[in-house]
């Protein structure tokens, strides 16, 4: 199947789509992004999507490319040309181009959008949070906004990285403090011993993870606590239980860190149920036009 992806306006096969070579988000990382899934042939929240994408841009003082109601359009228009219906879709923006100069001023061009979307097998997904996934530690050295979601992903690059040269499927960055801050692509949950359900607060420090805000509505319907704190890596180590939450990976259960075996090595409870119960509070708009 041919694959297709938006550009500048532009519907065009994936080989043939470009951006300019002095593009911003080529040279500075001067970008954001957001990536939603679909499931079902639905757009899983993507108000909160859009929402966060629009705080993005107001941090870095992007100007908004287009309406809500042509991204609601560019979005539908291309999910029904790559005819996906379980899979994600990415949107992304960079403040445009311009002959290269630290300075916003140097920008000669419109902000540039790009829009793409790919297949996801449903059951692959399903197949890993039946086993649960293995993370390592990596010391977090990402700059200090990272509630924006930009491109500048680097130093979580590395320690995904690394993560899968161990077998891993995710790296938890840990600060300067020794506590865990986020996953390089997701946010980190533990449940202690206790019974206690912890993730960290969101700061300056972590991105407020669309996904993790969803889990927060499905733990307010379900009547269960959770304590917003940072955790250290022996803690999570020790914990009963540990997950991470992203829009690729729902609530996917973690069974080892580093070399600790997490609980009795198989996904727990808590973690298995948040997952089931996901799609039935998460907002979820029919995709098709």
């Amino acid at each position: 199947m041919n694959r297709y992806i938006y550009v500048n306006g532009r519907y065009q096969h994936y080989i043939d789509a470009t951006i300019h070579a002095e593009d911003r988000g080529f040279q500075f990382g001067d970008a954001v992004y957001e990536v939603c899934e679909i499931h079902d042939g639905r757009i899983i929240d993507e108000s909160r999507h859009m929402a966060r994408l629009a705080r993005s841009l107001g941090e870095l003082e992007i100007p908004e490319p287009m309406t809500a109601r042509a991204w609601h359009r560019v979005l539908r228009e291309t999910i029904r040309r790559n005819r996906v219906r379980n899979g994600i879709v990415y949107l992304q923006v960079s403040r445009g181009a311009g002959p290269r100069d630290f300075l916003f001023s140097g920008v000669k061009t419109a902000p540039t959008v790009v829009c793409l979307a790919r297949a996801v097998s449903p059951e692959k997904q399903a197949r890993a949070a039946d086993q649960g996934i293995a993370v390592i530690t990596h010391p977090d050295m990402r700059w200090g906004r990272c509630d924006i979601k930009t491109v500048m992903l680097l130093p979580a690059s590395l320690a995904k990285q690394k993560a899968s040269k161990t077998g891993a499927q995710e790296a938890w960055l840990v600060d300067g403090e020794g506590c865990v801050t986020e996953g390089g692509s997701s946010n980190a949950w533990i449940i202690t011993a206790k019974g206690e359900l912890v993730t960290r607060p969101t700061d300056q420090a972590i991105l407020k993870g669309v996904t993790r805000t969803t889990l927060v509505d499905v733990l307010s319907r379900e009547g269960l606590t959770l304590t917003e704190r940072a955790f250290t890596v022996a803690e999570a180590k020790n914990a009963a239980e540990a997950f991470i939450t992203s829009a690729t990976n729902l609530v996917m259960p973690v069974v080892r860190i580093d070399e600790t075996t997490i609980g009795d090595g198989r996904p727990g409870p808590h973690a298995t149920r948040l997952r089931a119960l996901f799609h039935q509070v998460a907002e979820a708009v029919p995709a098709a036009q």
